[in-house]
């Protein structure tokens, strides 16, 4: 083989292998020649990683996730059975089929709600394992641009765990919704609110359920002695309130394998007495499956009947635990856990509970502990004290939980997430929202004392979740799932309608405690819609006055300026170019560090981000000034406090990037002169000559360019060596000039007054304090 044709061979290798190299790295020449993205430079998708891997688990991990999920997501739906009957009938029972009216409808609303629609249907619209309201608002943010931040970016689709698998039919009526929402100004607005409302409704929910299960439980020991008086059981409800948010910081690990025993014990208890007393007292209680019984009740009672159904919603309070909490376990878990243990549990109670009545219909209002044998009063009151700690203590974890979620998307004031377990994800602690929960607990207890009041604003904070839960769902039926109009209508006909008939009856208690989570979610949503929309507005404004590349190279040509050796990062929220503080920074301070990276922290409208997808970089130009820009993207439930140092493993990913930026140089500069000869017509002996004479150079050329990558990569290790500065942006903000009285009081006070008393940036993020300079600017928004 002459030498002609062995050089023709390797230019044919070598545009074969950089063309495979450009597929199998999913690139293409118009991304690579984009004037200012963060596409390509450090992605590297190495596959699925959601968490919808776990339900490929094998079935003796999936029941064992079922065992632990009892302990979980039941204790409060499974501790109602001692409150319902006394919250249903307020004013006692005047006629005995009553009973069985009101056993009817439990038995229908346990099924059509937490089983049809909960464990069914919602736990399918899982965000990549997880769950929760914002799960939901995240599904709707990743198919249809309805965030209100611009900082959406091309390379977010690329995350393993943001694609949405799509059916393909009905795609024009999906497509029609989904341009009204993103056109829609007022439908982005009222798609955060109504987020924001349900988490502020789940997070009361989260006050009133250590409320009313603790003091529904302490309450029976009034049976067993006369000496116990109301104020007592008060007292002692509030001591063991207090006792259960001191040890909230030890986390929910420690004590997590005893959970779910005790669970199971409380659900055998309940099912097995139920089973006794539906024997001994009146088992044609059983006709209570004819809904015929409902219109019976309706018919007798009527506008007292409608009332009435703000006790009996409380048979599914706790229900939306068992959506927040999937991320903990797996669809199929905890559907298992239901079917086969809560839901026979829940109904051989209530139904037993209903045969008692029916033998002592004036009882009523101490139905559950009155309907308990008298050799197994003691072991059922310890347990049931138990049970109610245990439902106390998800909702707690649960609200924690909402917070992280909020927080992460600048829905929520700065607060210190804790991560109590490095076993199971998802496990967190606040401090602050600690000590205010357990306030707001124990203030509500001293104030109610009784729990037919609590019970009033219990039932409008878990119905109001329910149904917003339900809005939501309909967008991502139809939207997302594309589903049948004709499912969706019944849906909408049969679930939808019964909640809103229970929403209607809770809401006409607004005035008998009702008002209590409405206040409270005023109190969170005010706080978080101030937070929200000052930060947005802080967004824009660094948007609108973001460094532009040519300042960057007059300030690279200035030589008054000092380059000191180091590693400094730059963290800032603005995740499109540099922000203006910067300026601020260099005006100043008339020094560089030998290497600066702006660090952006970034959260995706996904659960978790793939720590090797994690960090999108870019060089900032010229290249001899050795700044990078850097994204570091997060999921709502990732941990952002890592064991390993934050700045260590942005480093070696910059290394990475660096190696990467070097190979994307060479292949572009391949494939320009590849299509340059292609392009061109010439001579073939002539074109043998000249690559024989551009061998020699071309191998030192290469020989000069690793040189010089070597040396870059050594440049970032001396700067790491030399030490590491954490420069954070502090920009304070005030109401511009000339600005109205409203957006005065929301930014110089409201939001001002939350920055100042809540936790600041480093504290977050837990930069160390020896190595941190703070860079302060004022924004007139």
């Amino acid at each position: 083989m002459s030498v002609d044709e062995v050089n023709d061979t390797k230019d044919e290798n070598q545009v074969e292998v950089v063309s495979q190299e450009l597929t199998a790295r999913k690139l293409s020449w118009q991304k690579l020649r984009r004037s200012d993205s963060l596409d390509v430079e450090s992605r590297r998708v190495s596959g699925h990683h959601a968490h919808a891997t776990k339900e490929g688990l094998k079935w003796g991990v999936i029941l064992q996730l079922a065992f632990q999920s009892i302990g979980i997501v039941y204790g409060d739906i499974g501790t109602s059975p001692l409150y319902v009957y006394a919250s249903t009938f307020t004013d006692g029972i005047n006629h005995e089929d009553d009973i069985l009216g009101v056993l009817s409808l439990i038995y229908y609303t346990i099924t059509l709600i937490p089983l049809i629609k909960y464990v069914f249907i919602v736990l399918k619209a899982n965000d990549n394992g997880d769950g929760g309201t914002f799960a939901l608002y995240s599904l709707i943010c990743r198919y249809a641009k309805v965030g209100l931040i611009p900082s959406q970016q091309t390379e977010d689709c690329d995350v393993s765990n943001f694609q949405l698998e799509l059916p393909s039919k009905r795609l024009m009526r999906a497509s029609r919704l989904k341009n009204k929402l993103e056109n829609s100004q007022f439908a982005k607005f009222f798609l955060l609110i109504a987020t924001m409302l349900g988490t502020s409704m789940v997070i009361g929910d989260g006050v009133l359920t250590p409320c009313i299960s603790v003091l529904s439980a302490v309450g029976g020991i009034k049976e067993a002695t006369l000496v116990m008086t109301e104020d007592r059981v008060v007292w002692i409800s509030v001591a063991i309130l207090v006792c259960l948010f001191a040890v909230q910081r030890f986390g929910t690990d420690k004590v997590g394998y005893t959970f779910a025993p005790i669970i199971c014990v409380w659900f055998a208890f309940i099912g097995g007495i139920g089973v006794y007393n539906f024997i001994k007292f009146d088992p044609w209680v059983i006709k209570a499956i004819n809904p015929a019984y409902i219109v019976g009740y309706f018919g007798r009672n009527k506008k007292n009947a409608w009332i009435s159904l703000g006790g009996v919603v409380l048979a599914i309070t706790g229900t939306e635990a068992l959506f927040a909490d999937v991320g903990h376990f797996t669809v199929r878990s905890i559907q298992i856990s239901m079917c086969c243990v809560t839901y026979p549990a829940l109904i051989c109670a209530y139904t037993g509970q209903a045969s008692w009545l029916r033998k002592h219909p004036d009882l009523v209002g101490d139905t559950f502990f009155k309907s308990t044998p008298g050799r197994l009063y003691w072991p059922m009151f310890v347990v049931a004290v138990l049970a109610a700690i245990i439902a106390s203590q998800a909702m707690i974890s649960g609200s924690f939980s909402i917070i992280q979620q909020s927080l992460a998307l600048g829905c929520f004031p700065r607060v210190k997430i804790v991560h109590t377990s490095t076993k199971y994800e998802g496990q967190v602690y606040i401090p602050e929202v600690n000590y205010l929960l357990m306030l707001a607990c124990v203030g509500v207890t001293l104030g109610f004392k009784t729990t037919v009041k609590i019970g009033n604003a219990y039932g409008i904070a878990v119905v109001f979740v329910m149904t917003l839960t339900s809005s939501l769902l309909i967008l991502i039926m139809i939207m997302i799932w594309k589903s049948n109009i004709l499912l969706v209508i019944c849906y909408v006909l049969i679930i939808c309608s019964v909640e809103i008939v229970y929403l209607s009856s809770v809401l006409y208690k607004f005035d008998q405690g009702g008002y209590l989570p409405l206040a409270f979610a005023a109190l969170l949503m005010t706080i978080m819609y101030v937070w929200n929309n000052v930060y947005r507005r802080k967004y824009y404004y660094e948007l609108e006055h973001k460094i532009s590349p040519e300042r960057v190279k007059e300030i690279a040509a200035d030589t008054n300026f000092y380059r000191i050796p180091g590693l400094a990062m730059f963290y800032s929220e603005l995740v499109q170019g540099i922000p203006p503080i910067f300026k601020h920074y260099v005006a100043n301070v008339p020094a560089l560090h030998s290497v600066l990276v702006f660090v952006s922290i970034k959260s995706l409208p996904i659960s978790k981000v793939p720590p090797e997808e994690r960090f999108l970089f870019r060089r900032v130009e010229p290249m001899d000034l050795n700044v990078f820009r850097c994204i570091a993207r997060y999921g709502y439930t990732d941990v952002r406090n890592e064991e390993e140092p934050f700045e260590r493993i942005l480093v070696e990913k910059l290394k990475e990037f660096i190696r990467d930026d070097y190979w994307l140089s060479q292949t572009i500069t391949n494939h320009e002169e590849v299509g340059e000869e292609n392009g061109e017509f010439t001579d073939v002996s002539i074109k043998g000559e000249n690559e024989r004479n551009e061998d020699v150079g071309f191998v030192q050329e290469e020989q000069q360019k690793e040189s010089v990558l070597e040396r870059e990569i050594e440049m970032v290790d001396k700067a790491l060596r030399a030490g590491c500065v954490h420069l954070i942006g502090e920009s304070e903000v005030i109401a511009g000039k000339g600005s109205g009285i409203g957006k005065r009081i929301l930014i110089d006070h409201a939001y001002n007054f939350l920055k100042k008393n809540l936790r600041q940036s480093e504290k977050v993020f837990d930069i160390p304090h020896k190595r941190m300079l703070k860079v302060g600017m004022t924004y007139e928004l």
